[in-house]
């Protein structure tokens, strides 16, 4: 049994889409939970009103803007030992699942394993013959750079989830690089070299074209867990040349952009964790 968590907001085109993409699921073993928050469009009462999903639980609650809040209230309404999410913005291939729960089978060693995706934005696929990081094992060092499990890939065993607490729920943007930092540095990673899963990506209402950018966001994620010790050793230091890296990167571009200031904080951040 699996539980599967679809967060949504105000995304109903959407949501309907990536909850047909769960009903062609081949694998039928689960529960599927829609945690809505706060939605002012009519996702209450399509939701509610479904007819072909036996095992489904809606939760609405006050709106937070805090994705990964989100995500933990629907792993609380849980019942499955497996967890699997799913962007409402995002959709699975029918055999997903399957071929996921057949990896943990084969791989019993392994508590958290993801897929391959397909990129698009709007009605063009984004190549990703660039991406040339590590994907499976061990994959720390280069899951420090970028978030390189995409969440509606991703399928965990529920008590690997709860040993660490969930996602962050005080971070807008970049809960799942940091929660994905804290397991990459302490256990290896399964991964199925297969396209299971669309990111649909460029519509208004997400939060990277909110702001334009996300790297800050992983910048405050990353320092929040050196700061709190999160890393020990090799670890240790292999975060904190990344944090000086993306610092000094993202300085350059602040004083380009005539916020000296800025550029001058974060400056000093890297001076901090230099060796």
């Amino acid at each position: 049994m699996l539980t599967i968590i679809i967060p949504t907001y105000n995304r109903l085109a959407y949501l309907k889409n990536a909850i047909n993409s769960v009903s062609c699921q081949i694998y039928r073993h689960f529960q599927l939970v829609v945690v809505d928050d706060g939605s002012t469009d009519d996702t209450a009462d399509y939701v509610q009103n479904l007819n072909n999903h036996e095992n489904l639980r809606y939760l609405r609650i006050t709106h937070c803007g805090m994705p990964g809040k989100v995500r933990n209230v629907g792993v609380r309404l849980a019942t499955g030992e497996y967890l699997a999410f799913l962007d409402s913005d995002d959709l699975w291939k029918p055999e997903k699942l399957a071929r996921q729960i057949a990896f943990f089978d084969e791989h019993p060693e392994i508590r958290i394993c993801h897929t391959r995706e397909i990129w698009q934005r709007g009605e063009k696929t984004v190549s990703q013959a660039g991406q040339k990081h590590r994907r499976s094992g061990y994959i720390f060092p280069d899951a420090l750079k970028k978030c390189i499990i995409g969440p509606s890939t991703v399928l965990m065993r529920r008590e690997l989830f709860e040993e660490f607490g969930g996602f962050r729920e005080d971070l807008e943007i970049a809960e799942d690089y940091e929660l994905w930092l804290r397991i990459t540095a302490r256990y290896p990673i399964g991964y199925l070299d297969e396209p299971l899963v669309i990111k649909r990506g460029g519509h208004a209402d997400q939060l990277s074209e909110k702001y334009g950018q996300i790297e800050i966001f992983r910048i405050n994620a990353l320092q929040l867990n050196l700061e709190q010790g999160t890393f020990d050793g090799e670890q240790r230091d292999l975060a904190a040349r990344e944090l000086v890296r993306k610092c000094l990167i993202y300085a350059r571009g602040c004083q380009k952009r005539g916020k000296g200031e800025e550029a001058r904080r974060y400056r000093e951040i890297a001076r901090r964790y230099q060796g």
